[in-house]
């Protein structure tokens, strides 16, 4: 039997949902597996604490497959939690509907317009935002143009949201806030620009200013994808069949920027961090875990690792990631008050090395381009300003150029899954096949890497440093006597 509201008599007690079927008040774009294990859990448990009508209407930007699944199962999943010594399954019961934007885009907006709704909260990936990764300007596209200035169902995710602040200020639907729960640096303050961009252009900059908030937020827990796995251990946990099932490390955590004109639900009650100011926690997570994982991801990929867990295994890659933390991104933020980033850090790689997790390398190498720049070049630059030549960075980066070149170690081909794919590869292509010829064909990309990286002699000397050596012994062996 599938899951549904009706089977829930056949699932465990302690696994059924802690709140029955609520009514909506949030919007979330990007109905993907990691809002599933995390931000629909911090709102079910918010709701299970304190009440409150804050149920979640899941809108996927462009892939059936979730929506038709949830819809077949009255909205209802599974969430597994992975420990290195076991784990436990449980189903969430905070979605109040599905929606499918590439195919009733129209139903999106009306529904941001609802009064009901007062918080939007996305988790759409870096791309979605079309926003330059080096520079965080809007790029207006020709599907974002003629989002703006045309009446065409709208395609762009910037495309929905403003649309939907229209439909709102029409409707009188009062204030609204936008939560970005995405990986870009200052995250709250790059959705204000982007909607405050797209206002200007629209006419509504005044009803924007006085309606629509912009909470910062930080967001952390490690989320593989689904596998046949995932979904045959929910299976047995529920005694149901959950086509939509999802898993996650035990480790869940949410800063947020407590800003919500239109009320919001009770989340510290689930454990989220209520503040004035979640940047600093943002940088921490994003420069310590975002950066390491991408930097295990490039050069465990490339030494032929199926997962990070195996990637930290390689002999030097632990230490090495260790020195990237300890000499290049600790001294280049200040964490928030009472962390130590060093402790911080060293959590981070317990939590990588759990084995249950699964989680592919080629899967967290993809959209680097899009990653780049908040996870490891932004740590570059403010170290290059203290003076210091960050030579751990470095080989994160030096590890990504070796993967877009598309073969691992052993011979097997990688996937270059990236918005600029087609650049990267015409860019090496008209190259010549040496470290230096990489070096100065990728730091071209004025999208990802600023003017002055792109022309900062000792960065590229280091770079061309590692490539160098990756060439003559192939990534595991220049790991192993590296560190």
């Amino acid at each position: 039997m599938e899951l549904s509201r009706s089977a829930l008599a056949r699932v465990p007690v302690g696994s059924r949902p802690r709140i029955a079927a609520p009514a909506p008040g949030i919007v979330h774009l990007g109905l993907g597996a990691f809002h599933r294990a995390h931000q629909a859990v911090f709102t079910e448990d918010a709701m299970a604490a304190a009440g409150g009508d804050w149920g979640i209407v899941g809108v996927a930007p462009r892939s059936p497959q979730v929506v038709e699944a949830m819809r077949a199962q009255d909205g209802l999943f599974s969430v597994t939690t992975l420990g290195p010594s076991g784990s436990s399954t449980r189903v969430i019961g905070s979605s109040a509907g599905q929606l499918l934007a590439a195919a009733d885009p129209d139903a999106v907006v009306t529904l941001l317009g609802d009064p009901a709704i007062r918080v939007v909260t996305l988790t759409v990936t870096e791309k979605a935002y079309r926003l330059d990764p080096a520079t965080g300007r809007l790029l207006l596209d020709d599907e974002l143009r003629a989002d703006l200035e045309t009446d065409r169902p709208p395609r762009t995710v910037p495309g929905l949201l403003i649309r939907g602040l229209i439909a709102r200020r029409r409707a009188d639907a009062g204030p609204i806030a936008l939560v970005s729960c995405d990986n870009l640096p200052a995250n709250g303050h790059r959705m204000r620009g982007l909607v405050e961009t797209l206002a200007t252009a629209c006419a509504v900059s005044d009803w924007v200013r006085a309606n629509v908030t912009f909470p910062g937020t930080m967001v952390d827990r490690i989320v593989p994808a689904s596998t046949d796995e995932t979904l045959a251990v929910a299976a047995k946990a529920l005694g149901v069949r959950d086509a939509a099932a999802v898993c996650g490390e035990p480790y869940l955590a949410w800063v947020i920027e407590d800003d919500f004109p239109g009320g919001r639900p009770a989340w510290e009650q689930a454990g989220a961090v209520m503040t004035g100011d979640p940047r600093p926690w943002e940088l921490l997570k994003v420069r310590t875990l975002n950066g390491v994982h991408s930097a295990i991801a490039y050069l465990g990929a490339v030494a032929g690792r199926e997962t990070i867990a195996a990637a930290l295994d390689l002999p030097g890659l632990r230490p090495a990631v260790q020195r990237l933390i300890t000499e290049d991104v600790a001294p280049s933020l200040v964490p928030p008050a009472g962390v130590d980033a060093l402790a911080y850090g060293d959590e981070v790689l317990a939590r990588f090395a759990n084995p249950a997790m699964g989680h592919r390398t080629v899967q967290v190498a993809m959209d680097g381009t899009q990653k780049l720049p908040q996870r490891i070049l932004h740590t570059i630059e403010d170290r290059r300003a203290a003076g210091a030549v960050p030579r751990w960075a470095g080989l994160a980066v030096a590890g990504w150029m070796r993967f877009v070149q598309g073969v691992a170690d052993d011979g097997r081909p990688l996937p270059l899954n990236d918005p600029l794919a087609d650049r990267i590869r015409a860019r090496l292509a008209a190259a010549p096949a040496t470290p230096d010829g990489v070096v100065d064909a990728l730091l071209g990309l004025d999208t990802v890497f600023s003017p002055a990286l792109a022309a900062d002699a000792e960065l590229r000397a280091v770079l061309v440093e590692w490539l160098t050596a990756f060439e003559k012994h192939g990534v595991a062996q220049t790991l192993a006597g590296a560190a």
